[in-house]
């Protein structure tokens, strides 16, 4: 490989390794200064993939949410998820996570129809989706009212590691997803019976009031 190429490939992982979130080829070319195409740029990424699986690595770059990220590799996924779960949720409280859960199922939706399948209001779980990106405004239902629709964002799906909603879990792993949160909250709230409460749970015990 030239020297250039080497050197456009270290800055591709560079970026990519520093993002918090996938990146784009478009921020890529805005950054670099490069006029890279789509299958360029794929090209740079799979020589990257190559050489992390010829050495051993753990993890890969993976094309999600419309642009690129760093994950681990599907077999360390299981252990991974023990590590990520907590983080999950202290990013969102199990009604946030229903009510996302129930838009981005039946996209696009409408609050009344979030409500019918919740049984309560969505209005301050839709609001704060909304200001954290999660969701957005899907324009509005033909239906009396015109009332406004829901819909998922690329957020979302960097959130969950998806490349696209043809990746979403069935609804049995969500209900089990839900099931682990609810024991660990249990084991939370017996650490704590004797009136204090440790440090790294103090944040997840605050998102329980965001219902």
């Amino acid at each position: 490989m030239q020297t250039h190429d080497v050197h456009l490939q270290q800055q591709i992982e560079a970026l990519v390794f520093a993002s918090e979130e996938a990146v784009t080829l478009q921020t890529i070319r805005h950054i670099i200064g490069k006029e890279l195409d789509s299958g360029q740029l794929q090209t740079l990424v799979d020589t990257l993939n190559r050489e992390y699986a010829e050495t051993g690595r753990t993890f890969q770059i993976h094309r999600i949410a419309g642009g690129y990220r760093f994950l681990a590799r599907p077999e360390y996924g299981e252990i991974l998820k023990k590590l990520l779960a907590p983080k999950i949720h202290k990013r969102l409280s199990r009604s946030l996570l229903e009510v996302l859960a129930v838009i981005a199922y039946n996209q696009p939706v409408t609050r009344g129809q979030i409500q019918q399948i919740r049984g309560v209001s969505p209005d301050y779980a839709i609001d704060r989706l909304l200001l954290r990106g999660f969701i957005e405004m899907r324009g509005r239902a033909d239906s009396p009212g015109k009332p406004l629709q829901y819909g998922t964002t690329t957020e979302f799906l960097d959130l969950f590691h998806l490349s696209s909603l043809k990746e979403l879990p069935k609804l049995r792993e969500i209900k089990e997803i839900l099931q682990e949160q609810e024991e660990q909250e249990y084991l939370t709230r017996q650490e704590g019976m004797d009136g204090t409460l440790p440090y790294n749970n103090q944040e997840e015990t605050m998102d329980k009031y965001e219902k």
